[in-house]
């Protein structure tokens, strides 16, 4: 079977670093543990006591994650990072102690069912600033904010905004600045003092050593950086984080000759992805290794082999088909036998996945 082997140590030496980093910087921070999808042997082996002592929150765009985070630790503070679905209030109000809000719609619904759980609900308001996702228009935040401290069971206590998620907008000095101006004019006209300015990911790192991040942006939410050792602003590792985090390896089940370009005709039948064969002499041969993964457990695009030599030809729902040339080292001798592991390092989205196949063996170190 093939297995996702996780450096355990090595993250939790991040986590620890982020949070002596951040306490420097007057930072509040959230590990986004939403790359593991609450795996409980995950979050059992990792987030121990002493890793998390100072971080303000772990959280999760899943309910049933933080159900999970709470069920290992019940006394963690979590928070919801996406808008809630207003059909699950009763159950976020439950998990939460804190979530990320646009719709007063469902704002309304947790002050409800903040009341019937005998709680006061925190939220932080997402504010627009470009990116489309989402957040209240800057137009309506005025009275967006009226509305809301009115509500007796529900709490807010910050402003925050996503950048760089979906259209990939960057942030900067002058988006962020819009958060702490925000900040102020709301305090000013309704006497509330909001203690968070949430306006920092792990695409937000580097600005920090820029000098570009206002000083009043003080939560950060942070998950890439904490597991990868990544921002992903230039996909560069963050000061000295572990990036050599996770390992996944594969099982050579089958290692013949065998021509480049497939015989017969071919038809829309296929589900797999396969490399173009185009202008490929029909007579070449070549060493094919056939791998026990497919498009079920990741996407061929999510992890990168660590060894140049070989190629990819093409994948199913269960099986990875890689070109390996002569199967020759350049001393002549054979590279690889049946039996024999290929190994590839998965990106964040290929960690994701393969954390969530029920196909794929999972080892913490």
């Amino acid at each position: 079977m093939a297995e996702l082997i996780i450096q355990t140590k090595k993250i939790q030496e991040n986590i620890k670093f982020l949070s002596n980093y951040f306490n420097k910087q007057n930072i509040h921070w959230s590990l986004i543990t939403k790359v593991f999808s609450g795996d409980k042997e995950f979050l059992k082996h990792v987030l121990t006591p002493d890793t998390i002592e100072k971080i303000d929150s772990v959280g999760d765009s899943r309910i049933t994650s933080l159900k999970n985070l709470k069920e290992v630790n019940p006394n963690m503070r979590t928070i919801y990072i996406k808008p809630p679905a207003k059909i699950y209030a009763d159950d976020l109000v439950k998990y939460a102690d804190v979530s990320l809000n646009s719709s007063f719609t469902t704002i309304k619904a947790l002050d409800e069912a903040a009341k019937k759980a005998g709680k006061t609900h925190q939220i932080i308001i997402m504010i627009e600033l470009g990116e489309l996702r989402e957040g209240v228009n800057r137009a309506d935040i005025m009275s967006f904010y009226e509305k809301v401290f009115k509500l007796p069971h529900i709490e807010v206590i910050g402003i925050g905004s996503n950048l760089g998620c979906m259209y990939g907008v960057e942030p900067s000095y002058d988006k962020l600045l819009q958060l702490t101006l925000y900040k102020e004019l709301i305090s000013a006209k309704f006497k509330k003092e909001l203690k968070y300015i949430s306006g920092g990911t792990s695409i937000t790192l580097p600005l920090i050593e820029m000098g570009t991040v206002p000083k009043e942006v003080n939560h950060f939410r942070i998950g890439e950086a904490a597991f990868f050792g990544l921002s992903p602003l230039e996909n560069k590792r963050f000061k000295t984080l572990h990036t050599d985090t996770f390992e996944f390896t594969a099982n050579i089940i089958e290692l013949e000759e065998k021509k480049l370009v497939p015989e017969g005709i071919i038809s829309d039948a296929n589900i797999g992805h396969t490399v173009d064969f185009d202008h490929v002499d029909i007579s070449e041969t070549s060493v094919k290794a056939i791998l026990d993964f497919g498009l079920l457990d990741v996407a061929k695009e999510d992890i990168e082999s660590s060894d140049p030599d070989l190629s990819f030809v093409g994948i199913t729902s269960d099986m990875l088909v890689v070109d390996l040339g002569t199967n020759r080292t350049k001393d002549g001798k054979k590279k690889y036998k049946i039996g024999d592991q290929l190994y590839f390092t998965p990106n964040y989205m290929g960690v994701a996945r393969l954390l969530n196949s029920k196909f794929i063996a999972k080892r913490f170190e």
